[in-house]
């Protein structure tokens, strides 16, 4: 499964795990001492996050459910905290991968299995690409989500 920007139709990741399980999200990144470029962690549902324990910095892309970015951070350093309520999934790449990949407010990424061609066979929101995403809608980890 790899993630793709509509705009530029460019890849922002080819190799991308899913966190969909409040077991997963919990551990995210932890325990890693980096994350290759190619790579992203999409966390769904989350609309805020922390780099508490960990190694690295990260950016940032908040999404709502149509996959729409609504808030991007870059480079957020360990012992940081990032917030978007307006988010259903945030994606997490490496340090200064966004900015390379020319990722912007309003861009529209979506999930694309890998060699899949144009976005218009793709489908039209972020959560109608993956089962997993969608179920996480109705079933948020903390009753504040």
């Amino acid at each position: 499964m790899q993630i793709k920007n509509a705009r530029t139709e460019r890849v922002i990741a080819s190799v991308v795990e899913v966190a969909h399980t409040r077991r997963s999200r919990r551990r995210g990144l932890l325990g890693r001492d980096s994350l290759d470029l190619s790579a992203a962690l999409v966390l769904s549902p989350c609309r805020a996050i922390h780099t508490a324990f960990m190694r690295f910095p990260i950016d940032v892309a908040f999404v709502d459910r149509d996959g729409l970015v609504t808030r991007i951070v870059c480079d957020l350093a360990p012992w940081r905290l990032a917030i978007e309520p307006r988010a259903h999934a945030v994606v997490e790449c490496a340090g200064g991968s966004l900015r390379r990949r020319d990722v912007q407010l309003g861009d529209r990424l979506y999930l694309a299995a890998a060699g899949e061609g144009d976005s218009g066979a793709l489908g039209a929101s972020w959560s109608a690409r993956s089962i997993s995403l969608r179920m996480t809608a109705s079933k948020p980890a903390c009753s504040g989500s």
